[in-house]
C-alpha cells in the first residue's frame, strides 16, 4: 500500500465524478507581480487601482488569467497528471472579479470519456469550478484532456458531452459597478473603441517573445501545474518539457495589447485548441481576428469577440490546404473581452 499520489489514468475516470481538488490557495499581490514579470502585460485595468476605481471597481482585480491559471493548476494532481496533452476549452466564464487577499478553491465534475483509437489513451472532458472564499462562483469553463491509460484494460462507455459553439451575449457578466464612461484612454493606452473595430478585422500585434526554459519552469511552479509533461524530460521520448499551454495563452494575450489595448476584462472563454506543441526556444508571436462585437447594459461598456492565434510564423495563416492547422499554429483562442463603447 503507498501513500504517494501517482495520478489518475484513463480507466480512473467515469462521468459523474466530482472531484474537490487541493489546496485552498489566497492570491496576493505576489502573483500579480510575478504575473506582470512573467508576460509583458501593460493592461491599465489591471495594472492600477486609480484607474480601475475610475471605472466603478474598489481596485483593480488580478488578471484574469491569473484567476484561470490558479484554478486550473489546481486540478491537475486529479485531472491531468498523466496527460500527453491538453486539448481544449469551451463555455468559460469569468462570473465575478477576483482580487488581492481572496481565497480559490477548485471542484471538477467529469462530463464526458472517450478512449483512442490506439488503445494507450483516451480524452476525459470535466467541467471545473472556481469558487472563493466566500462560496461565490468567480469562473467556470470545460476543458478536455488527452489521459494515458494504465494498462489494456476494457474501455468504459464513451460519452461525448454536447458543448456550446460559444457563450452568448446575454450570458456574458459585467462586474457590478463596471462603467466606461470617463474611461481615459490616453492612459489605457491606445484610442481605439469597439466601434473602430470591424467584424473580419486581422490584427497583427507585431511584438514576439522568445520562450525560455527558465521562464516556463518557473510559471508551472507558481500556477502549481505539476503535469508531468512540463516538469519531467523523461516523460517523453524526445526528451523535451513541453510548454504549459496557459503560459502560450497568457503571452499571446499580453502582446494583443499592442492593437488591443481597451480590450480590457476577459469575461468569456468560447473555445480553444491547443494547435501544436511548443517548446522552449520558440519565438511566439500573435494576431487576432474580429469575429463579433455587442452592446451590454452596462454604462459605456461593449463587448468584442476575438478570435486569438499565437503562431511561429505568418499573422492571419491559421490552417493549410489540408484544412488542419498549420504547423506554426500554436494556439487558436475565442474569447469575450469587455471594451469602451
Amino acid at each position: 500500500m503507498t501513500k504517494t499520489n501517482a495520478g489518475r489514468f484513463f480507466e480512473d475516470y467515469a462521468v459523474g465524478d466530482v472531484i474537490t481538488h487541493a489546496v485552498p490557495r489566497t492570491v496576493s499581490g505576489g502573483e500579480r507581480a510575478l504575473y506582470h514579470a512573467l508576460y509583458p502585460v501593460r493592461g491599465a485595468l489591471y495594472s492600477s487601482d486609480e484607474f480601475a476605481r475610475a471605472c466603478g471597481l474598489p481596485a483593480s482585480p488580478v488578471d484574469d488569467l491569473i484567476t484561470f491559471h490558479t484554478v486550473f493548476g489546481k486540478t491537475v494532481p486529479d485531472v491531468s497528471l498523466n496527460a500527453v496533452a491538453n486539448l481544449g476549452y469551451a463555455e468559460g466564464r469569468w462570473l465575478r472579479p477576483v482580487y488581492a487577499g481572496d481565497t480559490l478553491v477548485s471542484q471538477s465534475e467529469v462530463i464526458g470519456v472517450k478512449q483512442n483509437s490506439n488503445g494507450k489513451s483516451g480524452v476525459v472532458w470535466v467541467r471545473t469550478s472556481g469558487r472563493n472564499q466566500r462560496g461565490e462562483e468567480v469562473l467556470s469553463y470545460v476543458r478536455w484532456v488527452m489521459v494515458r491509460k494504465r494498462g489494456e484494460g476494457e474501455a468504459p462507455e464513451t460519452v461525448i458531452p454536447d458543448l456550446a459553439e460559444a457563450v452568448a451575449v446575454g450570458d456574458l457578466v459585467v462586474p457590478q459597478g463596471l462603467t466606461f464612461e470617463d474611461y481615459d484612454f490616453t492612459l489605457a493606452g491606445e484610442p481605439h473603441r469597439l466601434r473602430d473595430y470591424a467584424v473580419g478585422e486581422v490584427i497583427d500585434h507585431v511584438d514576439g517573445v522568445t520562450i525560455e526554459e527558465a521562464e516556463h519552469m518557473l510559471a508551472t511552479r507558481l500556477w502549481q501545474n505539476t503535469a508531468k509533461v512540463h516538469f519531467d524530460a523523461t516523460n517523453r521520448a524526445d526528451g523535451k518539457r513541453l510548454i504549459y499551454g496557459g503560459h502560450v495563452i497568457s503571452l499571446a494575450r499580453a502582446l494583443s495589447f499592442n492593437g488591443l489595448a481597451n480590450a480590457q476584462m476577459i469575461v468569456a472563454l468560447n473555445g480553444g485548441a491547443h494547435a501544436n506543441p511548443c517548446f522552449a526556444g520558440v519565438t511566439v508571436r500573435a494576431w487576432s481576428e474580429v469575429l463579433d462585437v455587442a452592446e451590454t447594459d452596462a454604462p459605456g461598456v461593449g463587448a468584442i469577440r476575438l478570435r486569438l492565434v499565437a503562431t511561429k510564423g505568418t499573422a492571419g495563416v491559421l490552417r493549410g490546404d489540408d484544412g488542419k492547422y498549420h504547423a506554426d499554429v500554436l494556439l487558436d483562442l475565442d474569447y469575450w473581452a469587455l471594451m469602451p463603447v
